[in-house]
């Protein structure tokens, strides 16, 4: 994921970060969110909220009321994943994450990725 003209900012940073979160899910999990946008927070906290992000096996089991597995699965990945997240943004955005805050909900079907940068831009 190197940048060949630095880091980005932006429309073009958001853009990138939310093509990076996606496709982290599509290599891990075989399919993509529905949907997914990133978004500056001020200075130094960068949202993603991506929808729609279970998979049919997932939704299987939230179906008969297994969703506490699914939810044992998700934060573990999500563990195992936070620093493939955060070398991403850490990348595309040039700036250091101090803290990044991963959680996801049954109903509706979300999933919220946090980045909090050290300094400003």
């Amino acid at each position: 994921m190197a940048i060949a003209d630095g880091p980005l900012d932006g429309e073009a940073l958001l853009s990138a970060i939310t093509d990076a979160m996606i496709g982290l899910h599509e290599r891990y999990y075989h399919r993509p969110p529905v949907t997914a946008k990133c978004q500056l927070m001020g200075d130094d906290l960068l949202a993603c909220v991506l929808g729609s992000v279970y998979t049919d096996v997932e939704k299987t089991l939230i179906e008969i009321e297994r969703a506490p597995i699914v939810q044992d699965n998700r934060n573990a990945f999500q563990r195992a994943m936070e620093g493939r997240f955060i070398s991403a943004v850490e990348t595309l955005s040039g700036r250091a994450v101090v803290l990044f805050i991963s959680s996801h909900n049954i109903g509706p079907d979300l999933e919220v990725e946090l980045f909090f940068f050290a300094d400003p831009p």
